[in-house]
């Protein structure tokens, strides 16, 4: 059977050595069963054979050469990585001071850590000083014990000694950690930025991104780290895929959209995290709306206020709760929820950590209050806020934008002001495909069908304004989607 090209993982080679050292095989012993599975390096062998990282064995050489007589040697991981792997491509021949010390360190012969590949590429006096019987000479027994030992037995004090460092071994493991706090700072500052850029750039190149940044988080929480940097991570990962639920249901596809709001969810969980849990089912709550399940939403939203976040999300949620009401004609309730919201605007405490997508500030709290007030009765308080929302001079997210506009437009058409309808559609009508998103792509369908009903529907430019609408749905992002090839889905 050919041998593995690539060394086993972390978790298999700790096992091995584990159940060698049980059964009280010595490092050599070790050494070599991880060659000769794993077909690694002598050098490598030896240093996991002991249970190191490269960095803990670079300090080891850094502390033992200080002590020893000679030139000065430090390391650092690279350079014990380079050792290792010479004389293969990328690697560094180690000098024979770095062999001794090497040797010194893992209890075996500078001889033990050459292979014949090693050999072959030595300079000749190298090899001549491995063969020399001095340099084969295993070290001894006493060299290891102190003066102050004598009536102890050797084979007890070797026992004590391995004791002690299988001990020191496992703190090494145990206070090792694949991410610091400088990288965590980073993911952090990476999700913020995706965040902000999901609300003006590309959806499906934002998602790309976002889904390359959760695969590298999802690879850290299978190493090890503190249960702090754990939790943290953990949190990220539930943002990554909070984000990625949502851009999903933005790109009409709404069960994946749930498979990441589930994960998204254990995600939260794991972590802790309070604030990660209300966005979650905000998240959970938008995706149920429009899956048509408004109880859901409903439920959703309800949950998430309970945990009492920090920030804008329970504005959010009180909205999304109306939202869903006003669509089910409990005009009380939807009022109710809107009233909440407004309250929770008054009193919100804290900041957003995350903010873009993951905030809800007036001119989004304004976008709900436009599409809530035409189903409630109050087509002309609708006109106002969706008014005041658009003087706004600054720079907005495209899908609210457009939401709020098809809001002025419904409001516009309860009022029986048709050309005020069509002016508040013309800049919807003139997305680019990339950014007709879902939900912008359902409520203008939405306004077509109150458009036909209305006394414009059968004017020439109501006719006009409804064959504008049904071509630009022919080429909204979902269906662009749904009819890609290799797509199976029914288009939305």
């Amino acid at each position: 059977m050919d041998k593995p090209s690539k060394p086993g993982s972390r978790a298999q080679r700790e096992a091995l050595r584990q159940e060698m050292l049980a059964l009280e095989c010595s490092r050599a012993d070790i050494a070599a069963e991880m060659r000769a599975r794993w077909a690694m390096r002598p050098r490598e062998a030896w240093r996991h054979a002991h249970g190191w990282t490269l960095e803990q064995l670079a300090d080891r050489i850094t502390t033992r050469a200080a002590a020893r007589p000679g030139d000065a040697l430090a390391a650092d991981a690279s350079l014990v990585a380079k050792w290792e792997k010479w004389p293969r491509s990328g690697g560094r021949r180690p000098t024979m001071r770095v062999l001794d010390v090497l040797a010194d360190i893992f209890g075996c012969t500078p001889a033990d850590l050459l292979d014949w590949e090693d050999r072959q590429a030595l300079p000749a006096a190298d090899v001549r000083r491995l063969t020399s019987p001095a340099s084969s000479a295993p070290p001894s027994v006493a060299d290891s014990t102190s003066p102050a030992e004598p009536d102890i037995a050797p084979s007890t004090v070797v026992l004590v000694h391995q004791v002690a460092e299988e001990s020191a071994t496992w703190a090494a493991w145990a206070e090792t950690s694949n991410v610091g706090d400088i990288a965590l700072e980073q993911l952090l500052a990476d999700i913020r930025a995706l965040s902000r850029d999901y609300l003006t750039g590309d959806p499906l190149t934002v998602f790309v991104r976002v889904r390359s940044l959760r695969d590298r988080v999802f690879k850290l929480t299978e190493g090890r780290q503190y249960p702090r940097q754990s939790a943290d991570l953990y949190a990220a990962a539930g943002y990554l895929c909070t984000l990625l639920a949502w851009i999903s249901s933005d790109l009409g596809q709404l069960r994946d959209a749930e498979t990441q709001g589930r994960a998204a969810w254990l995600c939260a969980e794991l972590a802790g995290h309070d604030d990660l849990r209300a966005w979650v089912l905000s998240t959970r709550s938008k995706i149920a709306f429009w899956s048509g399940n408004k109880r859901d939403a409903i439920g959703y939203a309800r949950r998430g206020a309970e945990y009492g976040a920090q920030g804008s999300v329970p504005i959010l949620l009180a909205l999304q709760e109306a939202d869903a009401w006003s669509t089910l004609g409990a005009t009380r309730e939807a009022r109710d929820a809107l009233n909440r919201a407004a309250e929770a605007r008054n009193r919100m405490t804290g900041i957003d950590d995350i903010g873009g997508l993951f905030t809800c500030l007036d001119f989004r709290r304004s976008n709900y209050n436009a599409a809530v007030l035409p189903r409630i009765g109050d087509p002309a308080a609708a006109l106002r806020e969706s008014e005041t929302a658009l003087a706004d001079p600054h720079p907005q997210p495209y899908g609210t934008l457009a939401q709020v506009r098809i809001s002025q437009g419904f409001a516009h058409l309860d009022l029986d002001q048709p050309d005020g309808a069509v002016e508040a559609l013309r800049p919807v009508l003139a997305l680019p495909p990339e950014r007709r998103l879902d939900t912008v792509t359902r409520r203008l369908r939405e306004l077509a069908l109150i458009l036909a009903r209305s006394p414009l529907g059968g004017s020439n430019p109501g006719r006009s304004l409804q064959t504008e609408i049904e071509a630009w749905h022919l080429n909204a992002l979902p269906r662009t989607l749904a009819l890609a090839p290799g797509n199976d889905a029914d288009p939305v």
